[in-house]
């Protein structure tokens, strides 16, 4: 039998070519140094895998319809066999994924891996991250719950306020004026198709230009890059030092990874998919998108920024950036590479991780949503002390202030949220008059009241503000 199987491999390997495609790749010569630091382009290639195989498993059960697919996730997360674990290992890894191409960039900043002659490396990487955040991004309005959908809707206003192309690019997204069935077809689209067929293509790019100009050797204090003899140079190097990617340094990447892929089965185990929230309803204000971590840094800046500045920091703000990676290979392709004789480039790198953290932490707080939750605010501690304001002014306006919304943006006294400026002592600011423009007319983030608060209301509300002081 062993010779049967023996016979018949060697038939197939003579007609396909199998061992002819792969020797090169088994036998390709890596530097004998620092192998464990080359683990992080694998990993993220096989988290990408890994996405696409749950993916694949997941569309045979999903229904990309606005009548159905939230149904069917529903059907996926709690009645389907493994349904649940494969949802959930679908998640982690695209966390994974997202983290270890940022990863992997940093590392290849730090070590100047994108000098002469590996520019084209780092370009077609800065492509992957791109594609790896917007196929993130995609797959969360594909639960079709509120959380999702709210999510979504808030990117496409924030890209709408790009000037003069912001609209096309907000139907492009959406695919219409506002959102409906024909975004989830579109989303659904740009997730399982037009996305991950780029993310192949550049993978295909990347991968080969890896073995076209050969992984970068640990960089060494004073020895310099000089794109006149760096390629003579490391030809000489790798015959003298090289040794072939199988099995040097193909098993630390099999180990990396498959402890990637243990520690996201370990949080599908423990925490399981995501909860979906309610179906969603375009006619309900009564909702806080909470977009998943790796949206959350993008939601927080443009939220904590002030509102004059928006609409130019969404625009300039992600450009900058895309335009600031593009360059760096050619601002910088010569030279020193060690980090310890290139402080600013460290320097630069502490710099966005805190950037990054800082958001990080700030937005999962969420402290620019609506609290919908919130505690409704008493008339013992409306009533300012030592102020003349009479019970029936400030039980009513407490009551108003909380039954029209007011409470879930603003806070008084620690009550309510902190989207909107704290209203603790707004009577030292604004007179009952300009209250009362303010909240008819709005302004900023929040919207015009004139329309929807009675003149009484809007009497009573103005006056129990002034109190407050």
């Amino acid at each position: 039998m062993k010779r049967f199987f023996k016979r018949l491999w060697h038939w197939f390997d003579d007609r396909a070519g199998i061992s002819v495609l792969l020797k090169p790749l088994i036998d390709h010569p890596v530097p004998p140094r620092g192998l464990w630091t080359y683990v992080f382009g694998s990993a993220t290639l096989f988290m990408f895998t890994v996405q696409v195989v749950t993916g694949v498993a997941l569309s045979l059960l999903y229904q990309p319809s606005s009548t159905t697919a939230y149904h069917s996730l529903e059907f996926i997360t709690y009645q389907a066999k493994f349904g649940n674990a494969l949802r959930s290992i679908h998640f982690y890894g695209a966390s994974a994924m997202i983290i270890m191409v940022g990863v992997h960039m940093i590392q290849t900043y730090i070590t100047a891996s994108y000098k002469y002659p590996r520019e084209m490396n780092w370009i077609s990487g800065v492509f992957l991250l791109i594609f790896t955040i917007f196929m993130g991004f995609t797959g969360q309005l594909l639960r079709w719950d509120s959380n999702g959908v709210w999510s979504s809707v808030v990117a496409a206003q924030q890209l709408g306020r790009v000037p003069f192309i912001g609209t096309y690019l907000a139907r492009l997204l959406l695919g219409g004026d506002t959102i409906g069935g024909q975004s989830l077809t579109r989303f659904f689209s740009y997730h399982v198709f037009i996305v991950p067929a780029f993310i192949f293509i550049f993978i295909g790019l990347h991968l080969w230009l890896v073995f076209r100009h050969g992984i970068s050797e640990l960089p060494k204090a004073g020895r310099l890059v000089d794109p006149k003899t760096y390629r003579k140079w490391y030809e000489d190097f790798l015959k003298k030092y090289s040794v072939p990617f199988w099995p040097h340094a193909a098993w630390r990447d099999v180990l990396f990874s498959s402890i990637i892929v243990i520690l996201i089965i370990l949080f599908a185990w423990l925490k399981g998919a995501p909860p979906l929230t309610d179906s969603p309803s375009l006619t309900s204000i009564h909702t806080s998108p909470a977009p998943d971590w790796y949206m959350v840094l993008f939601f927080a800046l443009f939220a904590l920024m002030p509102h004059k500045v928006e609409s130019i920091a969404m625009t300039i703000g992600p450009l900058l950036t895309v335009i600031i990676l593009f360059c760096i290979p050619f601002l910088s392709n010569r030279g020193e590479r060690s980090p310890i004789r290139r402080p600013w480039a460290m320097f630069g790198v502490i710099c966005v991780l805190v950037f990054v953290i800082s958001l990080l932490l700030l937005g999962l707080k969420h402290p620019w949503s609506a609290d919908f939750d919130a505690k409704p605010l008493t008339v013992a501690v409306a009533r300012p002390s030592g102020i003349g304001a009479t019970d029936s002014t400030v039980s009513r306006g407490v009551q108003l202030f909380y039954n029209k919304g007011c409470e879930y943006c603003h806070t008084i006294n620690t009550y309510g949220g902190k989207a909107g400026p704290d209203l603790s002592t707004v009577g030292n600011r604004l007179t009952t008059q300009a209250l009362i423009i303010r909240i008819v007319n709005g302004g900023g983030n929040m919207p015009a009241y004139g329309g929807i608060l009675s003149t009484k209301d809007l009497q009573t509300l103005s006056s129990f503000l002034s109190t407050q002081k």
